[in-house]
């Protein structure tokens, strides 16, 4: 890991202003544009299986996310990610949901064939689905595991060929060589929605502005991580949940490469 690499992605995303093509969740896609434009990237939530390949050919990262799949939404992020794929714009991957059905699964399981993702984020539920494995869950809630998260994000990592990112008390960040573990956070992040759904956008902003696909993925982990932990830290005691929210959203805009050094912690 590099972490004056990272540290710059920090220094130059709102100047960059990627624009970052999502095809993501029904619930979360209001908090994904503005996580996106929160951070200095540019959203754009096009759906039309008319319209979804010119525009993820415009863009510079493409974030797909389950959260809500169905069959037409399914056939336009095929076709997105493919035109992607030929562009060689990467592809951000959220699997929300999967290994709760045999529909959500399968799905899954059909786009990392067709489709080459660059990033994988999920949680440890979801990853564990999409290398073949069996875990009881509820949702899109994490369940147990039969392995460690640190050894699920390298076998993903090889096996898929994609960095994968795994959210939890610990994030784990992998692409089978390199492995990050970021200790930042808190556990309000797991009360609100979309903050799993909010990650995979900010991973995909810096995904838009390098090459680097491993240090952009640390970069939007972290941010999210130390986000929540930084919001959770500013709340008075008659605040709840829903100030908790805004105040996550202005840390994710407040964040730059100085909160982000002196703030990170990598366990």
């Amino acid at each position: 890991m590099n972490k004056d690499a990272i540290k710059h992605l920090f220094s130059i995303i709102k100047e960059r202003n990627p624009l970052i093509h999502h095809i993501t969740n029904n619930v979360t896609i209001n908090d994904c544009a503005n996580a996106t434009l929160a951070i200095g990237g540019s959203p754009v939530m096009a759906t039309s299986i008319e319209e979804v390949a010119d525009m993820a050919s415009l863009s510079n990262a493409l974030v797909i996310n389950f959260g809500t799949i169905d069959d037409l939404t399914y056939r336009a992020m095929i076709r997105a990610g493919q035109a992607a794929n030929e562009k060689g714009i990467p592809v951000v991957f959220d699997p929300v949901g999967v290994g709760a059905t045999p529909f959500r699964t399968e799905k899954a399981l059909d786009f990392i064939k067709k489709v080459h993702v660059s990033i994988i984020r999920g949680n440890a539920t979801e990853v564990f689905a999409l290398i073949g494995g069996k875990a009881v869950t509820r949702g899109v809630d994490a369940g147990d595991i039969s392995i460690s998260k640190e050894e699920l994000a390298i076998k993903t990592a090889r096996q898929l060929n994609a960095i994968t990112v795994i959210s939890g008390e610990i994030d784990v960040i992998s692409d089978g060589k390199k492995t990050v573990k970021i200790a930042n956070g808190d556990v309000w992040l797991t009360r609100i929605t979309g903050t799993g759904c909010m990650t995979a956008s900010l991973i995909g902003c810096f995904a838009g502005i390098t090459d680097d696909l491993f240090s952009a993925a640390v970069a939007g982990m972290s941010a999210m991580s130390l986000a929540g932990e930084r919001a959770r830290n500013r709340l008075q005691d008659c605040d709840g949940i829903g100030t908790y929210r805004i105040k996550l959203m202005d840390e994710i805009s407040l964040m730059d490469e100085q909160i982000w050094e002196e703030g990170v912690r990598f366990a």
